[in-house]
Parts: structure tokens; sequence; C-alpha cells
């Protein structure tokens, strides 16, 4: 297993973070004990996970996967020092999640508390906004004019992420947190976040998740230069855009038990037809140089300048294993070359 500094940080994380939104919907206590086993055996140590999960979101899943991970914590309590903890706060929109309100400081302060002692720990190692309280280009709004930037008041946003970081600056004065990251954001809020820690002497944000793969690479390149030079880590998630890469949803399949068959909260913004042909086209590429599908996509994932560790995720053991293999797969120059092709003709499929 190969290792990166995260950010400005002093953790060392793996290339591979082990994702666990399906846990506690998809997949039981049992199922997650033995991807936190497995993969802790194979040399991961960094586990991702949410208030919000499990998913697809809804009252009863809420906060279902931070217990599952806390049940295991309970019973390995060694371990503990070994897993570099990530959570993340919800944003505004979940009605049963604060009553659907907006990040502030004092949900900062409440929704800390609530995690850790679902998780059963004294600290999280990073602690993550899971989306901005303004409207991002992120979930399929990444098309020019879907909203307006300009609605948007700078000053007030500015104001409200002061706030913030004051409130997760408690939260690492009190021990309950060590390091502060971003989900589901730009260059503009990384930029501003970090200017406000450095303007206040507060925290600073040291990674950034986003939606990053084959079929959905917007961040590349002016959001991952903007990581490298300021210093925050970048973290793909779904990194086989829910799933699809895998090809088991082309030309209109629907597994039975896949992500798919639930309820989407923001629909299966994916499945366009452009979609479908590019992952046809990714799985003759996988084929033709002996990866799978999966492989092919992780592998691509882990290449790319300024990735510094990929969340995957996984509903059963074999499935992880076949993902973990990927990041011990690497691609050749052809291989490469083949990706490119299809990547330049389905740029932005979705």
């Amino acid at each position: 297993m190969e290792y990166s500094t995260l950010g400005s940080s002093n953790l060392s994380v793996s290339r591979i973070c082990l994702g666990s939104m399906t846990w506690g919907k998809q997949n039981t206590q049992e199922d997650a004990n033995q991807q936190i086993d497995y993969a802790l055996s194979q040399g991961i140590n960094f586990i991702d996970t949410a208030e919000m999960y499990a998913v697809p979101p809804s009252p009863d899943t809420y906060g279902k996967t931070e217990t599952i991970i806390g049940n295991w914590l309970a019973a390995n309590p060694e371990r503990r020092k070994d897993i570099i903890l990530a959570s993340k706060i919800a944003g505004p929109g979940l009605p049963w999640v604060r009553d659907g309100g907006a990040i502030t400081g004092e949900a900062v302060i409440a929704a800390v508390d609530a995690s850790l002692t679902r998780l059963q720990t004294d600290y999280i190692d990073l602690y993550q906004l899971h989306w901005p309280n303004r409207t991002s280009p992120h979930f399929g709004k990444h098309f020019p004019n879907q909203f307006k930037f300009s609605e948007f008041d700078a000053k007030k946003e500015e104001a409200d992420m002061l706030e913030i970081l004051q409130a997760l600056d408690t939260c690492v004065k009190a021990g309950k947190i060590h390091h502060i990251g971003l989900s589901d954001d730009t260059p503009w809020g990384i930029n501003t976040y970090l200017k406000l820690s450095e303007k206040y002497d507060l925290p600073r944000m040291v990674s950034i998740q986003n939606e990053f793969s084959l079929l959905h690479a917007k961040d590349w390149p002016y959001l991952i230069e903007n990581c490298i030079h300021e210093n925050v880590a970048y973290l793909p998630w779904s990194p086989l855009a829910g799933g699809m890469l895998s090809g088991k949803y082309l030309d209109g399949k629907m597994p039975e038990g896949s992500r798919w068959t639930f309820s989407q909260r923001n629909g299966i913004f994916r499945d366009t037809p452009a979609a479908n042909e590019a992952v046809r086209a990714y799985m003759n590429v996988a084929e033709k140089h002996g990866y799978t599908p999966c492989q092919l996509a992780l592998a691509w994932c882990d290449q790319v300048d300024g990735v510094t560790s990929t969340i995957i995720g996984a509903t059963s053991l074999e499935q992880l294993k076949e993902d973990i293999e990927a990041f011990s797969k690497p691609l050749s120059n052809e291989v490469i070359s083949d990706i490119n092709t299809v990547f330049r003709q389905y740029p932005m499929p979705f």
C-alpha cells in the first residue's frame, strides 16, 4: 500500500480510502466488520463516513453508518490508533437533519458531539462540511446557468463561513476533531476558507472531496491545480460514477439490490445515452488490456496528478477485493492512450 500526506496536515493516509455510505442500508454490521477488517489487513488506514449516511438518505438511515463504525471501534478499541477516521456534517436541505437548516456554528458543535457519540470515539481525525450552504455545481448542476452565481451574496456567505470556522476551531481546541476539510465545493469556496483561516488564525482546510471519475472530471484542471498549489488534498468520491463504470447498468440494466434501484435524492442524473456509450467504450478498453471495468476506472483515478486518496465503496467483500487490486495495477502508456481516445470523445457525458 502506498501513502500520501493529507494536504497541510501531518496525517499519512493510504492511497485508498474506504467509503462506508452503504453500511446500514445495503450492508449489515457484519458486512461492514468484514470490510473494515479486510481493508486494514491490506494497509488501508483511511475510512470516510458522514452523519447523513447510510444512503439513499432518509430519516430511518440517518446516523446508521456512524453507529456501525462505532460498534466496530467499541469491539476493537486497540485499533483506533490505526485508523484515520473522517466524517462530515450535512449541509442544508434534509428536513430530518436540524430541520433542513444551513450549517451554522451551533450546528457544527452539535453535529460533532452527536457523531462522536455514534462513533464511540473521543476524536475525529478529519471533519468535513458535506456540502456548502450556497448552491454549488455538484450533483449534476455543472452545466452553464443551471443556477446563477451572481444571485448569491458573497459577503453573507463569507460571514457564515467565518462562523463555521470559529466553531470548528472550538472543536479542534477541545480535541474533538484534529483536522478539517471540505466536500462538494469549488475553488472560490476553498480559497475563501483559506483566506479566513489566515486572517483570523483559525484551522486550515486540509482537504476536499468531490465527485471525480472518467465520466465526470470537471475538477481537472482548475480546481485540482488550486489544490496542489494551496496544499489541499484532493479526495475523489464516486470514482465509478455511482457504479455506472462497472458496466452493471449498461443498456438500461438494473440489477436487483443495486444502488439505482433505490430512490435517489438527486435522481439518476448520470444515466444518459452519452454516458452509456462512454461506459461501453471504457469496458472495451478494459477487456483489451486485462482489467475489469472497475479496475480500469480506479487505476485511472489513482494516476491523476493531484489525487491524494481515492474513496472506494463496495457492497460485497469480493467487490472490495477487486477494487483494491486496481491500485496495484498501474496503467501503461498504451492503456492511457486508449483511455484518452474515449475521454476526448465523451469529455462530459452527464
